[in-house]
């Protein structure tokens, strides 16, 4: 029986000079491949005693064995070879000054949030940022949405728990303050909201603003006033507000406010659809059943309160057709935005 050691020091000795990947391929032709020594090794089994074919069988199964050990381990070292030559072509001296250095500048719906918060600020409101994940009762019993109302259903919620959920509205942060504080109230609630829609105009993540004013003898009138100076800082002089009846379970009346086409000057094109009006945000006055949960007399004092979508300000302003552009992080994109 042979021992195969003129293969193996064959093998020993093709192995050293292998210092690449061609080279090992090659090694492996030359031994392990259908035309090589090792395989060739089997079609000697024709000339062995049938009664010698089990052990010249083993051997040779033994000698393939030990030559693939052999290409395994040089084919490791290989590619820690290869590897170790690519982080040295491919290292960077962070030391070194950049070649350019461009300015960065804020997103968008930082832009337009800081753009709301200057406008009403000047207006004499705070700014209060309440948790993103509410209990049951902060996000829709004190705000009058009861267990079985359906304007639950219009929320498409994220439940956490049976209790706890991803706030679907910025809302709370009325039930919140007012818990807090007794009136003279004129706060600001911007925050991120969660809700299970998405399309070119929805996300299930986007960005909320909720106003609040409670006082004495706050109307309707006081809102649109006050949305008449917003949207003219935010859109340019001459804009103007339209209230529309709707409906809120936390405001009574309730309504849609429209604004005047700011493309057109309200003679009607594609992006008011030739209306001559785009529809901007919600609001209302306080319902009493929402201020008697906060310890607060509807018969004395009567709020109102508005909820703006960030994004949809800042797609109307920019004239952004999609919203998921708004979350794509393209750069391209981006750069066209300075403060």
């Amino acid at each position: 029986m042979r021992d195969f050691s003129e293969i193996k020091e064959q093998v020993k000795a093709k192995i050293e000079e292998v210092k690449d990947g061609v080279q090992l391929s090659e090694f492996w032709q030359s031994f392990l491949g259908k035309g090589g020594v090792v395989t060739g090794l089997m079609k000697e089994m024709k000339s062995v005693p049938n009664e010698e074919k089990p052990l010249f069988g083993k051997a040779v199964n033994d000698v393939r064995e030990w030559v693939q050990d052999v290409y395994k381990t040089k084919q490791a070292q290989i590619r820690q070879m290869e590897l170790e030559r690519r982080y040295e072509r491919e290292a960077v001296d962070v030391t070194m000054p950049a070649a350019a250095r461009t300015p960065g500048n804020l997103h968008p719906i930082t832009l337009i949030k800081q753009q709301m918060i200057e406008v009403f600020t000047g207006m004499g409101f705070s700014v209060y940022e309440g948790p993103e994940i509410e209990d049951d009762d902060h996000n829709f019993t004190r705000l009058n949405v009861l267990k079985d109302h359906p304007s639950r259903d219009m929320q498409d919620t994220f439940w956490l728990t049976n209790d706890l959920l991803l706030r679907t509205h910025t809302s709370p942060g009325q039930i919140r303050t007012m818990d807090a504080q007794k009136p003279p109230i004129k706060v600001l609630v911007p925050g991120k909201v969660f809700r299970s829609d998405s399309d070119a105009t929805h996300s299930p993540m986007f960005s909320q603003m909720e106003g609040l004013v409670v006082d004495k003898g706050i109307t309707l009138c006081d809102l649109q006033g006050m949305l008449d100076q917003f949207v003219q800082q935010i859109f340019g002089d001459g804009t103007r507000t339209r209230l529309r009846p709707s409906y809120f379970p936390f405001t009574e009346p309730s309504v849609e406010v429209d604004v005047s086409c700011f493309e057109c000057g309200g003679k009607g094109c594609s992006l008011c659809k030739g209306t001559g009006w785009i529809e901007v945000l919600g609001g209302g006055v306080v319902n009493k059943k929402v201020l008697e949960n906060c310890g607060i007399d509807p018969e004395v004092y009567s709020g109102l309160a508005f909820g703006i979508g960030i994004e949809r300000i800042a797609m109307l302003k920019y004239g952004i057709s999609h919203m998921g552009m708004l979350f794509e992080n393209n750069l391209d994109f981006l750069e066209q935005f300075k403060a």
